[in-house]
């Protein structure tokens, strides 16, 4: 299989093996347990060979390098799988060449996907430390087709790199010509939030943290028992299939195959892909699951809350002046906190306007802005400074950092003002309406260009950590429901009575965080402040930024 579909980007001088060298012999007797499927260059000094599709491998046939051609001429670098330089220079048309054996060419067929690896388009199949997708449009994704990276050219070669979403190399050098090529099987999958994918011999399933199992067109067919591994019938009675749900990728909004239907979730961000990383851990199907319908407890009170509004009059004579600029609408909160390097700390996104960084757990603020974040191997990471607060005397109103929809002008430092109605996108139960007309101000970190309009997802400490679990190394206890965090559990441990939520959440701030104050403050935060209300409506309104956040973002 060629790829024309690079051909505008890949320019490579033509090689030709020197027929100079046909009266060469093959290795002498101790070298010639390998023979070449096709006609190679055989370095003898190194015992390399070397192939026109560029690869370098030794007499067994372990590929262990690639051939850099030099531009217009028969002159190459080898090079070894990580890019170093193995020899500066090899000279192609004196090198001898031995004849290969085309009955030896299927001895090492290419890796071939597993069935459950499928694309609604063609895709190039690569397996590596993980199973990535490769398009046609120069996107790469994982298995369940989230867009973890790109295709980039490599320099006077047809071989190319993939670099995750910050630009940052995850696998250079690779030969599309030797990779499978899967076949589209027009499979679409409409989905309402993040959820795991199976496929196997008994049909093609998505599966809900809530435990409800549907087909790709959304119609519901049974239920999944996380502690069996068990999809059942809708009569729970009849066992479809078992599997290992911790194992399985997950589909999420703006996946390459996936249609995007809303929200059903109570939980975090229902599309973390804002987040710095391009990496995702699997969720824990026993760390909860449930349809969380939101939230609250009893709440730490206020019975002088002022009416909405977007003047610039301070809501108590101890809050900041908070000047509006225009353009608002309404929308609901939702939370998280994945400990990854924020949004606006990569230079291609800040455009000179850094959040904080972090590294040594979120303590140590770093100006190495072109590190690599702690989700996809790399240093950086949120820095726990950026916790929600409040100020004293100050009790209607709070600040906070957040991830903002790009779709609603969302920019790095911007601000906006959320001024709570008082009911619910998924419920209206006390503790909500008791934030209304409170009023909570969030400077932006993150930019989704996924996330809904309307939609900010505050920063929380135990908000749940989404797809880019980058809190495992934190040394906290549990972080709750992947998406939800601690609150999402309290709502299913206390069969959804709203009452018992804040005690319920104090008690799992102070456990998780015990040896964290500053992140164990941010987590009591929407136990107190936000009275454990989950997912709130408001209205919003673009602001200039008070300094109380400036300081701090």
């Amino acid at each position: 299989m060629k790829y024309p579909l690079l051909r505008s980007l890949l320019t490579l001088g033509a090689l030709a093996l020197a027929c100079s060298c046909s009266d060469d012999k093959s290795p002498n007797s101790g070298e010639s347990s390998f023979v070449p499927c096709e006609d190679a260059w055989y370095l003898k000094d190194y015992g390399l060979l070397m192939y026109q599709d560029l690869k370098v491998t030794d007499l067994s046939g372990n590929e262990v390098g690639k051939l850099v051609p030099v531009q217009g001429t028969l002159v190459a670098i080898v090079k070894d799988l990580s890019g170093n330089t193995i020899i500066p220079q090899v000279d192609l048309a004196t090198t001898p060449v031995l004849t290969g054996d085309p009955t030896k060419c299927n001895a090492n067929p290419k890796p071939q996907p597993s069935t459950a690896i499928s694309s609604c388009i063609d895709a190039w199949y690569l397996a590596a430390t993980k199973n990535y997708l490769l398009y046609a449009d120069l996107t790469v994704t994982d298995e369940a087709g989230t867009q973890v990276g790109t295709i980039v050219a490599s320099s006077g070669s047809p071989l190319v790199n993939i670099v995750d979403l910050s630009g940052k190399p995850i696998i250079n050098n690779i030969d599309l010509n030797s990779l499978t090529l899967i076949h589209g099987d027009n499979v679409r999958y409409k989905i309402l939030e993040p959820a795991f994918h199976l496929k196997d011999a008994t049909g093609d399933y998505v599966i809900y943290q809530n435990t409800v199992v549907t087909l790709p067109d959304g119609t519901p067919i049974g239920y999944a028992d996380f502690a069996t591994g068990a999809i059942k019938t809708l009569d729970n009675i009849a066992t479809i299939t078992t599997t290992n749900f911790s194992t399985l990728p997950i589909l999420t909004p703006g996946g390459k195959c996936v249609d995007y239907a809303g929200v059903v979730a109570s939980s975090s961000s229902t599309n973390p892909i804002y987040s710095s990383s391009s990496v995702y851990n699997p969720p824990n199907p026993n760390s909860s699951s449930a349809t969380p319908k939101s939230s609250s407890s009893k709440p730490k009170s206020s019975s002088s809350a002022p009416p909405p509004s977007s003047s610039s009059a301070p809501v108590t004579n101890q809050c900041p002046t908070i000047k509006t600029k225009g353009g608002g609408g309404s929308g609901w909160a939702t939370r998280y906190w994945d400990c990854c390097k924020p949004h606006c700390s990569w230079p291609e996104h800040a455009h000179g306007n850094y959040s904080k960084q972090c590294t040594n757990k979120g303590k140590n603020e770093n100006t190495n802005w072109g590190d690599g974040s702690i989700c996809s191997g790399g240093s950086q990471m949120t820095c726990t400074s950026q916790i929600p607060f409040t100020i004293d005397g100050c009790t209607e109103m709070a600040f906070a950092f957040a991830a903002v929809p790009a779709a609603n002008g969302g920019q790095c430092g911007k601000c906006f003002q959320l001024t709570f109605t008082g009911t619910g996108k998924y419920s209206n139960d006390a503790n909500i309406k008791r934030l209304k007309g409170k009023k909570l101000i969030i400077m932006a970190t993150n930019v989704g260009g996924d996330v809904q309009q309307g939609q900010f997802d505050i920063m929380i400490p135990g908000g749940g950590v989404g797809i880019f679990n980058g809190c495992s190394s934190m040394g906290w206890g549990s972080q709750g429901a992947q998406y939800g965090g601690l609150l999402s559990d309290c709502e299913t441990e206390t069969k959804y009575a709203a009452g018992k939520y804040k005690s319920c959440l104090t008690e799992k701030c102070n456990k998780s965080f015990a040896n964290d104050e500053q992140a164990r403050k941010g987590c009591l935060f929407l136990a107190d402040w936000m009275g454990a209300a989950g997912n709130p409506e408001h209205n919003y309104v673009e602001v200039e930024c008070p300094q109380v956040l400036k300081d701090k973002y």
